[in-house]
């Protein structure tokens, strides 16, 4: 008998209140990607220019930019730095990948991630619950609203 392998892919559909043109300035312009995800960002948005987005303290995902066809999609790669006791991220830097769709759709934008590449089931269950999270405060911000402070903050130094 043979076992169904394992989800090791999160892939994520939302509509947004904003053209492409709006959305893709929240995926690659710093300052816009800190209003909804992560307290520091840094973007070179060009195929092999680097990114780090530091999303909690000592919380750091970073990568390299693969595809960038502005408005229409994204592609990098994506990991954790090891965490400031020096062990291990569980999915090191540049071992993932997401790819970003974004679609007209009437006077809004459908956007598409897909996040591959995991390393395991774990792994997708983990970033599923970031990204779900995430990509309900770029659905405020992007619309023109104000996702407010991230909840995840909370309780953190």
């Amino acid at each position: 008998m043979e076992s169904a392998p394992e989800a090791t892919a999160v892939v994520r559909e939302i509509t947004i209140a904003a053209r492409p043109e709006t959305v893709w300035e929240f995926l690659v312009d710093p300052r816009k990607a800190e209003r909804w995800m992560g307290i520091r960002a840094a973007f070179d948005p060009r195929p092999g220019g680097a990114y780090e987005v530091e999303v909690l303290p000592g919380h750091t995902a970073s990568g390299t930019f693969v595809e960038v066809d502005p408005p229409r999609r994204l592609v990098y790669s994506w990991g954790w730095e090891p965490g400031g006791d020096g062990a291990p991220a569980s999915v090191p830097p540049g071992s993932s990948t997401v790819e970003i769709e974004l679609v007209p759709d009437g006077a809004g934008t459908r956007l598409r991630l897909t996040h591959g590449d995991l390393p395991s089931a774990e792994a997708a269950t983990s970033h599923a619950h970031g990204w779900d999270h995430y990509l309900g405060r770029l659905v405020a911000a992007a619309s023109g609203g104000d996702p407010g402070r991230d909840p995840w903050l909370d309780g953190v130094s």
